[in-house]
């Protein structure tokens, strides 16, 4: 069955090009084009077009067909072209002709924006609470491993003195400014497109308003035109907050592979967490944390494709909209699962004590001890120019005992300044 069926069989080499997996894809959006199906049955009952009747029948077919999605055994089957033809299809074989008045007022157009639209805002929000869960986990072990030093890089060349608990804590800072795009993004989405139609809205006197409030949008998208172009610029909002929160998630992969090999050998995990070599033994490899760096990777990618399926459309509905379907969805999916097992596995870290007396970390203090040289009186230069010359006649000899005190320093982290950063949230 398809909506756009006029009784002209289509060539099937054609037909299974254009539908692609739809069908497959098509489950992830399925309760909600179940949802905005219910209310726009509503919205037709409330304008005269459906009888209260015709309503009750709708409703009922509509919330046995979520109970199929919940419980698993909703099937999309080849003979349908995708979601929104299959529920038609059930709603008129449960109901006759009452089910063939679903589509009244609608397209497919806007079918797919506003099912798109609703899962986009849900996953949104999940997403912000599983890394503000992330964000708690992050700040308990920087204050659990505060007092723990580590050595800084830059250039990955020992530089300075910092901390697991600034380790920890950086990241989870970075976190917040994800949620800001996220949010961002949220507020992008959250614009009921319902009512659009084809792009250039209805001659049937509809209450888009009404749809709006049912769906519990926070706004309409006024303007129908606007509506069918929020198809791909949506998508590409979504994508960029997606990608930073996908950035600084890779980064922080990396970090724990970087630290966990025997030549920094800063952190461990238990074994159950690793994985082994099939020819040598002595292996623990962090694929949990290889894996996390390239779906990140793969999710930062999402942007420039969005980009570039979209920037030179012109006005109205075109086929390459279908595209960005798939691999959005696939990135909200792994991302949430990113975030799960993030969390899951970070919990389980092994800090080892590190010994910064080891000759390799000679020169970690070497700023700091010019520090103490400008606070007794000398100027920073010949400061400078003294532990230089120290470090490269070998007379060096590190002293360890200077404190950080300004905020968010190694021995200042200011925790609570980073959660009350995410409070206001």
């Amino acid at each position: 069955m398809k909506l756009w069926d006029k009784g002209i069989s289509i060539d099937k080499k054609i037909e299974n090009f254009t539908i692609g997996n739809d069908r497959e894809i098509d489950l992830f959006i399925a309760p909600y084009d179940v949802q905005a199906s219910s209310a726009h049955a509503k919205m037709l009952n409330s304008i005269g077009i459906l009888s209260k009747e015709e309503l009750s029948q709708l409703i009922e077919g509509l919330e046995a067909l979520k109970q199929q999605i919940n419980e698993g055994t909703f099937i999309i089957d080849a003979e349908f072209e995708d979601v929104h033809s299959k529920i038609e299809y059930e709603l008129t074989k449960q109901y006759g002709e009452v089910g063939k008045k679903i589509h009244t007022a609608r397209s497919r157009n806007d079918q797919v924006l506003v099912a798109l639209q609703l899962y986009y805002k849900e996953n949104l929000e999940i997403l912000t609470e599983k890394t503000k869960t992330l964000f708690s986990t992050l700040l308990q072990l920087s204050e659990q491993y505060k007092d723990n030093l580590l050595p800084g890089y830059t250039h990955l060349q020992v530089a300075m003195p910092s901390s697991f608990g600034l380790w920890f804590s950086a990241y989870a800072e970075l976190l917040i400014d994800d949620l800001h795009l996220v949010e961002a993004a949220l507020k992008t989405v959250d614009q009921n497109p319902l009512g659009s139609a084809a792009g250039y809205g209805s001659s049937f006197p509809i209450d888009r308003e009404f749809t709006t409030k049912e769906l519990n949008f926070n706004t309409l998208k006024y303007n129908v035109v606007a509506a069918q172009l929020s198809r791909g610029k949506s998508e590409r909002t979504v994508a960029m907050a997606l990608g930073g929160l996908a950035n600084t998630l890779s980064r922080f992969a990396m970090d724990v592979c970087l630290y966990m090999s025997q030549n920094f050998g800063f952190i461990s995990f238990p074994d159950e967490l690793t994985t082994g070599s099939s020819i040598m033994p002595h292996k623990k490899n962090p694929d949990v944390f290889e894996l996390i760096r390239g779906k990140c990777n793969k999710i930062q990618a999402l942007y420039t494709e969005t980009l570039l399926l979209t920037n030179n459309l012109p006005s109205g509905y075109h086929r390459d909209y279908q595209l960005l379907k798939e691999n959005v969805l696939y990135a909200f999916e792994d991302l949430k699962d990113v975030l799960d097992i993030f969390d899951y596995a970070i919990q389980q870290i092994i800090v080892k004590e590190i010994d910064l007396n080891d000759d390799k970390y000679k020169y970690l203090f070497t700023v700091d001890n010019i520090n103490t040289l400008v606070e007794q009186g000398m100027s920073f230069r010949d400061a400078y120019k003294k532990i230089g010359g120290e470090v490269s006649d070998g007379s060096y000899v590190p002293d360890t005992s200077k404190k950080h005190s300004h905020s968010g320093s190694i021995h200042n982290l200011g925790l609570d300044k980073i959660q009350e950063k995410m409070n206001q949230l």
